[in-house]
């Protein structure tokens, strides 16, 4: 617990507009993504089929596009970024395996990536200053 503390003492000493609007963009990307899955499910299931037989693939579906939705707007609003981030960790990893078990799509494998190297950098800088949590931390 001391380590999230002292990371959140030095991200909030060096907080800037730009990660936050970076940490914004990433969810409203995550809940786009999280929006098109839901509208167009056959997509989601096109992009899974290469692994249909080891997980199933509604549960898939349905876990992905939900994460995707609520970690979204949370991570927009700056709200239990980490937990949200940490829930996506999971399907990104799968995103980009998933391009090298089935067809290489090379515009989703750069997406995924990048997507998750950001997720990474959100997960140990945290949501900043600017954000929720730091108002609700504030507040007491």
């Amino acid at each position: 617990m001391g380590t999230v503390k002292t990371l959140n003492k030095w991200a909030n000493a060096h907080t800037y507009y730009p990660l936050d609007l970076l940490r914004i963009a990433l969810g409203v990307f995550l809940f786009l993504k999280g929006t098109s899955f839901i509208v167009n499910s056959q997509y989601l299931i096109d992009i899974i089929k290469p692994i249909q037989n080891w997980w199933g693939a509604m549960l898939t579906v349905h876990y992905v596009a939900h994460a995707h939705l609520l970690g979204g707007i949370l991570i927009v609003f700056g709200l239990l970024t980490r937990l949200s981030i940490a829930v996506q960790i999971p399907i990104l990893i799968g995103a980009i395996a998933i391009n090298f078990i089935g067809e290489m799509h090379s515009g989703n494998l750069i997406a995924s990536s990048v997507t998750f190297l950001i997720c990474i950098f959100f997960l140990i800088y945290g949501s900043g200053k600017h954000s929720a949590d730091y108002y609700f931390k504030m507040q007491q």
